[in-house]
Protein backbone atom coordinates (compact mmCIF):
# COMPACT_ATOMS: atom_id res chain seq x y z
CA UNK A 1 0.00 0.00 0.00
CA UNK A 2 1.06 3.15 -0.85
CA UNK A 3 2.49 5.58 1.86
CA UNK A 4 0.18 8.45 1.20
CA UNK A 5 -2.46 5.99 1.46
CA UNK A 6 -2.00 4.72 4.81
CA UNK A 7 -1.26 8.36 6.16
CA UNK A 8 -5.07 9.16 4.89
CA UNK A 9 -6.09 6.13 6.56
CA UNK A 10 -4.33 7.34 9.53
CA UNK A 11 -6.63 10.54 9.79
CA UNK A 12 -9.47 8.73 9.11
CA UNK A 13 -8.40 6.70 12.54
CA UNK A 14 -7.67 9.50 14.51
CA UNK A 15 -11.21 11.00 16.52
CA UNK A 16 -11.11 14.98 17.96
CA UNK A 17 -14.70 14.65 19.34
CA UNK A 18 -12.85 14.91 22.31
CA UNK A 19 -12.40 18.87 21.06
CA UNK A 20 -15.83 19.98 21.24
CA UNK A 21 -15.00 23.43 21.66
CA UNK A 22 -11.92 23.70 20.06
CA UNK A 23 -11.54 26.37 16.76
CA UNK A 24 -8.98 24.57 14.97
CA UNK A 25 -10.23 22.61 12.29
CA UNK A 26 -10.64 19.05 12.68
CA UNK A 27 -8.76 18.00 9.83
CA UNK A 28 -5.96 19.97 10.83
CA UNK A 29 -6.05 19.33 14.64
CA UNK A 30 -5.88 15.66 12.75
CA UNK A 31 -2.64 16.35 10.77
CA UNK A 32 -1.14 17.85 13.77
CA UNK A 33 -1.23 14.78 15.34
CA UNK A 34 -0.24 12.58 12.31
CA UNK A 35 2.68 14.83 11.50
CA UNK A 36 4.11 14.35 15.58
CA UNK A 37 3.69 10.97 15.38
CA UNK A 38 5.50 10.65 12.01
CA UNK A 39 8.31 12.53 13.10
CA UNK A 40 7.96 16.09 13.92
CA UNK A 41 9.17 17.65 16.88
CA UNK A 42 6.23 19.64 18.40
CA UNK A 43 7.99 23.01 17.13
CA UNK A 44 8.21 22.00 13.85
CA UNK A 45 4.68 20.95 13.69
CA UNK A 46 3.32 23.71 15.12
CA UNK A 47 4.99 25.34 12.22
CA UNK A 48 3.58 23.27 10.07
CA UNK A 49 -0.06 24.33 11.24
CA UNK A 50 1.05 27.83 11.13
CA UNK A 51 1.58 27.70 6.98
CA UNK A 52 -2.34 26.75 7.20
CA UNK A 53 -2.77 30.44 8.83
CA UNK A 54 -3.48 27.94 12.09
CA UNK A 55 -1.17 29.51 15.26
CA UNK A 56 -1.20 27.24 18.58
CA UNK A 57 1.55 26.66 21.29
CA UNK A 58 3.01 23.39 21.45
CA UNK A 59 0.81 22.67 24.13
CA UNK A 60 -2.08 22.91 22.48
CA UNK A 61 -0.52 20.07 20.40
CA UNK A 62 0.60 17.65 23.01
CA UNK A 63 -2.71 17.95 24.43
CA UNK A 64 -4.13 16.81 21.04
CA UNK A 65 -1.88 13.87 21.17
CA UNK A 66 -2.66 12.58 24.97
CA UNK A 67 -6.63 13.50 24.31
CA UNK A 68 -6.74 11.30 21.27
CA UNK A 69 -6.26 8.13 23.04
CA UNK A 70 -4.58 6.28 20.16
CA UNK A 71 -3.64 2.77 20.32
CA UNK A 72 -2.99 -0.15 18.45
CA UNK A 73 -5.93 -2.59 17.01
CA UNK A 74 -5.94 -5.54 19.25
CA UNK A 75 -6.70 -8.94 17.58
CA UNK A 76 -3.69 -10.04 15.56
CA UNK A 77 -2.58 -13.21 14.52
CA UNK A 78 1.11 -13.34 14.33
CA UNK A 79 3.17 -16.33 13.47
CA UNK A 80 6.34 -15.19 15.46
CA UNK A 81 6.60 -12.14 17.86
CA UNK A 82 9.63 -10.39 19.14
CA UNK A 83 9.70 -9.20 22.96
CA UNK A 84 11.90 -7.59 24.20
CA UNK A 85 12.80 -4.54 27.48
CA UNK A 86 14.90 -1.95 26.94
CA UNK A 87 15.59 1.48 29.69
CA UNK A 88 13.78 4.67 29.28
CA UNK A 89 14.67 7.56 30.49
CA UNK A 90 11.91 9.56 31.94
CA UNK A 91 13.05 12.94 33.87
CA UNK A 92 15.62 11.85 35.47
CA UNK A 93 14.23 8.57 36.48
CA UNK A 94 15.05 5.03 35.00
CA UNK A 95 11.91 3.26 33.65
CA UNK A 96 11.34 -0.37 31.68
CA UNK A 97 9.89 -0.36 28.14
CA UNK A 98 8.14 -3.80 27.72
CA UNK A 99 7.86 -4.29 23.57
CA UNK A 100 6.83 -7.04 21.59
CA UNK A 101 6.70 -6.80 17.76
CA UNK A 102 5.53 -8.77 14.91
CA UNK A 103 8.50 -9.32 12.75
CA UNK A 104 7.23 -10.13 9.17
CA UNK A 105 4.87 -6.63 9.29
CA UNK A 106 7.21 -4.80 12.05
CA UNK A 107 3.84 -3.77 13.87
CA UNK A 108 4.07 -3.12 17.47
CA UNK A 109 1.48 -4.94 19.46
CA UNK A 110 1.88 -4.11 23.01
CA UNK A 111 4.45 -1.75 24.72
CA UNK A 112 4.36 -1.61 29.15
CA UNK A 113 6.60 1.02 30.57
CA UNK A 114 7.49 -0.22 34.35
CA UNK A 115 9.93 1.38 36.98
CA UNK A 116 11.87 -1.93 37.34
CA UNK A 117 12.30 -4.89 35.52
CA UNK A 118 11.55 -8.59 37.31
CA UNK A 119 9.55 -11.77 36.57
CA UNK A 120 6.34 -10.69 37.64
CA UNK A 121 5.92 -7.50 35.62
CA UNK A 122 7.21 -9.73 32.51
CA UNK A 123 4.42 -12.50 33.08
CA UNK A 124 1.76 -9.53 33.51
CA UNK A 125 3.00 -7.99 29.93
CA UNK A 126 2.84 -11.44 28.20
CA UNK A 127 -0.71 -11.74 30.33
CA UNK A 128 -1.75 -8.37 28.58
CA UNK A 129 -0.28 -9.34 25.23
CA UNK A 130 -2.39 -12.20 24.98
CA UNK A 131 -5.52 -11.06 26.29
CA UNK A 132 -5.39 -8.52 23.03
CA UNK A 133 -4.01 -10.98 20.60
CA UNK A 134 -4.34 -14.30 19.62
CA UNK A 135 -1.07 -15.70 20.45
CA UNK A 136 -1.09 -19.04 21.22
CA UNK A 137 0.43 -20.65 18.29
CA UNK A 138 2.95 -18.46 18.51
CA UNK A 139 6.97 -18.30 18.13
CA UNK A 140 8.06 -16.07 20.90
CA UNK A 141 11.51 -14.49 19.90
CA UNK A 142 13.91 -13.75 23.03
CA UNK A 143 17.28 -12.69 23.69
CA UNK A 144 18.79 -13.05 27.12
CA UNK A 145 16.20 -11.46 29.14
CA UNK A 146 15.79 -14.47 32.33
CA UNK A 147 12.39 -12.76 32.84
CA UNK A 148 11.12 -13.17 29.56
CA UNK A 149 12.05 -16.07 28.96
CA UNK A 150 10.88 -17.39 32.60
CA UNK A 151 7.41 -15.71 31.71
CA UNK A 152 6.83 -17.84 28.47
CA UNK A 153 8.05 -21.05 30.09
CA UNK A 154 5.03 -20.32 32.45
CA UNK A 155 2.71 -19.50 30.34
CA UNK A 156 3.43 -22.64 27.88
CA UNK A 157 4.62 -20.22 24.84
CA UNK A 158 7.15 -21.74 22.30
CA UNK A 159 10.35 -19.50 22.35
CA UNK A 160 13.63 -19.72 20.80
CA UNK A 161 16.84 -17.17 21.42
CA UNK A 162 17.53 -15.15 18.76
CA UNK A 163 20.04 -12.26 19.06
CA UNK A 164 19.43 -10.83 15.56
CA UNK A 165 17.25 -11.94 12.47
CA UNK A 166 13.86 -11.17 13.11
CA UNK A 167 14.63 -9.89 16.52
CA UNK A 168 15.93 -6.61 14.73
CA UNK A 169 12.20 -5.60 14.02
CA UNK A 170 11.73 -4.87 17.54
CA UNK A 171 15.32 -3.93 18.25
CA UNK A 172 14.72 -1.00 15.68
CA UNK A 173 11.71 0.52 17.19
CA UNK A 174 13.10 0.56 20.51
CA UNK A 175 16.18 3.01 18.88
CA UNK A 176 13.55 5.32 17.00
CA UNK A 177 11.75 5.66 20.44
CA UNK A 178 14.94 6.14 21.95
CA UNK A 179 15.63 8.91 19.18
CA UNK A 180 12.35 10.74 19.66
CA UNK A 181 12.64 10.64 23.45
CA UNK A 182 16.03 11.97 23.48
CA UNK A 183 15.63 14.48 20.74
CA UNK A 184 12.29 16.09 21.81
CA UNK A 185 12.90 16.95 25.22
CA UNK A 186 9.14 18.09 25.46
CA UNK A 187 7.79 13.86 25.17
CA UNK A 188 9.08 12.57 28.50
CA UNK A 189 10.56 15.75 30.29
CA UNK A 190 8.29 16.78 33.20
CA UNK A 191 6.30 13.84 32.12
CA UNK A 192 4.79 11.65 34.38
CA UNK A 193 4.56 7.34 33.54
CA UNK A 194 1.30 7.83 32.75
CA UNK A 195 1.58 9.83 30.08
CA UNK A 196 4.85 8.52 28.86
CA UNK A 197 2.50 4.96 28.71
CA UNK A 198 -0.15 7.11 26.58
CA UNK A 199 2.59 8.70 24.29
CA UNK A 200 4.01 5.56 23.97
CA UNK A 201 0.34 3.79 22.71
CA UNK A 202 -0.10 6.32 20.63
CA UNK A 203 3.12 6.31 19.10
CA UNK A 204 2.38 2.13 18.24
CA UNK A 205 -1.02 3.49 16.71
CA UNK A 206 0.60 5.71 14.49
CA UNK A 207 4.19 3.25 14.02
CA UNK A 208 1.42 0.68 12.85
CA UNK A 209 0.01 3.11 9.83
CA UNK A 210 3.03 4.36 8.68
CA UNK A 211 4.87 0.99 8.31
Amino acid sequence: MPKNDRLNGCLDDIDVDFMEREATPRLLMKLGIQLHFAGLSLSNTVAILEIFGVERARSTVHNWVHKADLQPEDGRSPDHIAVDETVIRLNDEQYWLYAAVDPETNELLHTMLEPTTNTVLANSFLTALAEKHDVEEAVFLVDGSHSLQHACRRHGFDFRYERHGNRNSVERIFSEIKRRTSSFSNCFSNAKAETANEWLRSFAFAWNQLI
